[in-house]
């Protein structure tokens, strides 16, 4: 039977010997040796995808290999954030989201199917994000005073659009009427851009919307500019004040951004994409292209630390979510 079993044993050894140049090159010290994708779980054409492109971009130039962007929206999120959670953790699928995914979804949903505290190896945290209150430009609106008196008028009457259930731009709108004691009914899309489409044509009457994808709008007049959620205001638009000095004192909310790998993926890899990142987003053109499109930079702090940032933030992002009466709710 020994005639049988060497040729078996042979071929063995020669999948072995074949396989061996491929496992070589998907090693951490060669990273990247092919295509890396970067997930962003809201729809093309949003303010997050933009930013996403505009990084892809650079880091291709940068470690020679294509960065391609896919959008995999759905379900608040979890579906792009699931996928990534469970790919290989090898460094080719990685993912820019929000604080959405990372740590409002861990109240916000009933059964996630993932565990944002766990299930993630964060990269860099990129930047902040302020939101705009905007109202279709036809409305007879032209302060955060006349959003409220309106909104007070038509009381279980009205909708507004949001980015997705328990995006920023959804608990921005929710504390907002908190802060006010208005009532205003959800409509959840699947980003920034499909909700706008919708304000621009009347079909919804307002929204929180990030100032990428809102500013045009903005300054073509097809929308209307109320507010901004955070303590300072925009450089773009330095006349528009923020919520808090327009009539809703101590009104602050902004997102943040991170790109993160799954958990287990090796340290090198995590480590390099890490060093390019933070040296791609201090670029000056990139820097000038925050201050044009309201994105607020940071300083990430290194990747060991940027997990204890998470946890946190799923403690203090928990607390609004509950506030707003929507924890467990999705």
């Amino acid at each position: 039977m020994d005639w049988i079993r060497a040729p078996r044993a042979g071929l063995f050894i020669g999948l072995l010997v074949a396989a061996a140049p491929a496992v070589a090159q998907d090693s951490p010290s060669n990273y990247p040796n092919r295509q890396v994708t970067l997930v962003v779980p809201y729809a093309a054409g949003g303010g997050l995808d933009v930013f996403a492109r505009q990084l892809a971009q650079r880091l291709s130039e940068r470690l020679g290999k294509p960065f391609v962007v896919e959008n995999r929206t759905g379900a608040g999120t979890a579906i792009g954030s699931t996928y990534v959670a469970r790919a290989a953790p090898d460094g080719y699928t990685l993912m820019l989201g929000t604080s959405t995914p990372f740590a409002i979804n861990a109240t916000l949903h009933k059964n996630l199917p993932y565990d944002p505290g766990k299930d993630f190896a964060p990269i860099v945290l990129t930047s902040n994000a302020p939101f705009m209150l905007l109202v279709n430009e036809k409305l007879p609106i032209k302060s955060v005073a006349d959003w409220i008196k309106w909104v007070r008028s038509h009381p279980a009457a009205l909708s507004y659009g949001s980015a997705g259930a328990g995006s920023p731009q959804h608990l921005s709108m929710e504390l907002l009427k908190t802060m006010t004691g208005t009532n205003i009914v959800h409509v959840p899309y699947r980003g920034d851009a499909l909700a706008l489409n919708d304000l621009v044509a009347g079909h919804i009457p307002t929204q929180f919307a990030e100032p990428t994808p809102a500013l045009p709008l903005v300054r073509g007049g097809k929308i209307r500019a109320l507010g901004v959620s955070s303590t300072a205001r925009l450089p773009p638009v330095p006349d528009l004040p923020t919520l808090a000095e327009a009539g809703v004192p101590g009104f602050n909310f902004v997102s943040w951004q991170m790109i993160v790998a799954p958990a287990g993926t090796p340290k090198p890899i995590v480590d390099r994409l890490h060093r390019e990142l933070k040296a791609i987003i201090s670029l000056p053109e990139v820097q000038q292209d925050y201050v044009k499109t309201g994105r607020i930079a940071v300083d990430s702090p290194p990747p060991e630390e940027l997990l204890q940032f998470m946890r946190g933030e799923i403690v203090r992002l928990g607390k609004v979510v509950e506030a707003a009466g929507i924890a467990r709710s999705q």
